[in-house]
């Protein structure tokens, strides 16, 4: 049997409709970044960033695209030059025919994403999202007649519209009268021009993700017998459950921060850990934010955690979790922001695997990161 293998554009939404772009922080830069959406895909290479030497490989093994974690073009580029290492990769991937796509904090927020996976990896159970998104939900009404109703409810949820939780297709709807005068010019499927009418029509109200409106919308207006579509949008306050920052969870029982502290350093194979705690203090509840995750330590203490694993952590930022002794309230935890994302790659050479079978998909044989750590021997503490 011929393998039939996928473009760039179906991986591309397929990984999209987990992670949608549009849940991404607003300083981020996703998707496809270099290449033709159009060109198919026999085998990949999969990094947390793209290096040269990731490149090299790509090349060597044939690859046709690379997925990061991490987005090559971050910020705009004033010239595309080999005077960087930023526009020299994307002039080498270009001329190499190699495509590159980022899937950034999208991955971030989406459920099962980067948090879960460091979650599920630290050996935690009962992960949630430790913050869901906010300023992401919409309420979307529109007015129906009976005659159409089901015909509109479905599309809004083949669209994406009325995902609660783990529910799809999720509508409220009541009956009531619509009034309304056609125009002269006007084309109405109920009633005349120039002649007030009335209508037995559904009130229908659906919950939209931010992302999904403008799609959302264009499935409302296709479905619906009416010439001129009346309805509302307006913002919710409540979070998105499908989205979010961070994740928590439970180990199966607690273990001495001690104990704890070699876990992660283990399981990341970290070199180092800086963190503040009391070594003898039992862990169970865990929050973890993969990469930088210092504005989600206010979370992590309001959710109770007992500890709190990241990286990117400024010196002033552990300080946070003390009381007003001077006791830490919570284990603070950095391991590396390479360390608590490097898992990345597995998770998704394993969710492209079930997806798309057909393509090999290769994890990256690099370490990315340019960070060493030098661990210094016989030298003396000042307050030892």
């Amino acid at each position: 049997m011929t393998k039939v293998y996928p473009t760039i554009r179906e991986i591309a939404e397929a990984l999209e409709a987990w992670a949608p772009p549009g849940s991404a922080q607003s300083y981020d830069n996703v998707g496809l970044q270099v290449g033709d959406p159009e060109q198919t895909v026999q085998r990949a290479l999969l990094a947390l960033d793209l290096t040269p030497p990731v490149l090299e490989e790509a090349r060597a093994v044939k690859a046709d695209l690379i997925i990061t974690h991490h987005p090559l073009l971050f910020r705009p580029l004033r010239q595309l030059t080999p005077g960087s290492m930023v526009s020299a990769l994307a002039l080498r991937l270009a001329a190499s025919g190699i495509a590159l796509y980022s899937i950034h904090t999208n991955l971030d927020a989406a459920p099962g994403g980067v948090s879960f996976a460091l979650a599920t990896h630290l050996g935690l159970q009962e992960v949630q999202f430790l913050a869901k998104m906010e300023q992401a939900l919409y309420k979307l009404v529109t007015f129906v007649p009976a005659s159409h109703f089901d015909q509109v409810r479905e599309a809004l949820a083949r669209a994406g519209a009325g995902r609660i939780g783990n529910y799809e297709a999720c509508a409220f709807a009541a009956p009531g009268t619509g009034y309304f005068r056609p125009g002269d010019m006007a084309r109405p499927f109920i009633g005349e021009p120039g002649k007030l009418e009335s209508a037995e029509e559904f009130r229908l109200e659906v919950e939209v993700a931010r992302w999904d409106l403008p799609r959302v919308v264009a499935a409302m207006r296709a479905a619906h017998p009416y010439e001129e579509v009346a309805y509302d949008v307006y913002p919710v306050e409540q979070p998105y459950t499908r989205a979010g920052l961070g994740a928590i969870g439970q180990l199966d029982k607690p273990e001495p921060l001690r104990d704890f502290l070699r876990r992660v350093a283990e399981r990341l194979h970290a070199e180092s850990l800086r963190y503040v705690g009391d070594p003898e203090a039992p862990v169970q509840k865990v929050a973890v934010c993969g990469g930088a995750g210092a504005d989600l330590i206010g979370r992590a203490l309001a959710a109770g955690a007992d500890a709190y694993v990241t990286a990117d952590l400024s010196y002033h930022r552990f300080f946070e979790v003390l009381d007003n002794e001077g006791r830490p309230r919570m284990a603070l935890i950095d391991a590396g922001h390479y360390e608590t994302e490097a898992l990345t790659e597995t998770l998704l050479q394993h969710w492209l695997q079930q997806h798309f079978p057909a393509v090999e998909w290769r994890r990256t044989t690099v370490r990315t990161s340019p960070v060493r750590t030098f661990i210094a021997t016989n030298v003396s503490k000042k307050f030892a």
